[in-house]
């Protein structure tokens, strides 16, 4: 009768411990929102699940979806890390009190101009806009690739052109920046409304102008350069340009959300993110991080190119202005 008892006794606590050992376990995941292209995205999750041993539960969003999803969900947050996506976007997340400051041991290897002052989001790397056009589509029209804002004005450009809409896509909303931090915001939207004239299709997501023109179902795409670059690599019959009066970028950035259900688990995602290593896989895929990694033949940083004065903190508190603007006087 002892010896059962001790025997109960070592089942029960082996049948505890191997209770709790499973929901230890269960819980060492981080549930994700990202804006990651998907390749990207996929490529980085599965590095820092291999490296750190923390599972990603993630969904892919764009900007605009992000921020909405975040907000609806503010009482009761799903998610715990926003992973990409323009800084306009993280600026409007941290204005509307969906992030929390963070200030990651690896953030100081990023200049302070790609990092919000107060620490709510820290830049991962920088794409310049540009102008994506199917090679064999402009000769099929005898067209020659766009170099300049105003060479989308042509007319024989119109139904020809797609672009992103910035209701839920940060690099669409980084078009209209870029356009006012050029001539200023009546010349820009007086832009607007004439190259409307010109667009095929707004799409949901800020890479598909640039997948639908290597596709050969838009002949001009606006987009990053990054995607871009790699469409270009991968063999797609694509020219690239840039708009010679001066483009716009993104900074694509990571935030951690208030009061979401992994915050801790969301620090070491976020720290990871600011790492070398994610550093070269970011750049495996054409884009061109802060932080000093080999670079891929022919991404394109910056620093090469003729950019506007862009100030990404004003962009940020006038998205929904701006926004609701381009719907009711581009947008009809």
């Amino acid at each position: 009768m002892k010896r059962f008892i001790i025997y109960s006794i070592i089942l029960i606590f082996f049948a505890v411990y191997a209770f709790w050992g499973a929901q230890a376990f269960a819980q060492q995941k981080v549930s994700v929102y990202t804006t990651l292209d998907e390749p990207l995205a996929r490529a980085v999750m599965k590095a820092f699940e291999q490296e750190v041993g923390i599972k990603v539960e993630w969904i892919r969003l764009s900007t605009g979806e992000a921020v909405a999803r975040m907000e609806a969900e503010k009482g009761n947050p799903q998610a715990s890390v926003w992973y990409g996506g323009v800084d306009n976007g993280h600026i409007d997340a941290k204005e509307k009190g969906l992030t929390i400051p963070y200030e990651s041991p690896n953030a100081k290897a990023i200049f302070d101009k790609y990092k919000d002052k107060d620490r709510y989001w820290t830049g991962l790397y920088a794409g310049p806009l540009c102008y994506a056009s199917n090679i064999n589509l402009l000769k099929k029209y005898n067209l020659k690739a766009p170099t300049s804002w105003a060479d989308l004005l042509n007319p024989e450009f119109k139904g020809k052109i797609q672009m992103a809409n910035p209701g839920s896509s940060g690099t669409a909303y980084n078009v209209i920046t870029t356009l006012i931090f050029l001539w200023g915001e009546e010349k820009a939207f007086d832009y607007m409304k004439k190259i409307n004239q010109n667009i095929s299709q707004y799409t949901r997501s800020g890479s598909a102008p640039g997948k639908n023109a290597a596709l050969g179902e838009a002949v001009v795409g606006i987009g990053y350069a990054h995607d871009q670059v790699k469409l270009k690599a991968e063999g797609y019959p694509l020219e690239i340009t840039f708009p010679s009066e001066g483009t716009g970028y993104e900074i694509a950035s990571i935030s951690l959300i208030k009061k979401g259900p992994q915050t801790e688990l969301g620090k070491k995602l976020y720290d990871w993110a600011l790492s070398k290593r994610a550093a070269e896989i970011y750049a495996s895929m054409f884009v061109v991080p802060f932080i000093d990694v080999p670079l891929q033949p022919g991404a394109i940083p910056i620093s090469s190119l003729k950019t506007v004065n862009q100030d990404n903190v004003w962009g940020g508190m006038n998205k929904k202005r701006l926004i609701d603007k381009w719907n009711n006087e581009v947008y009809k």
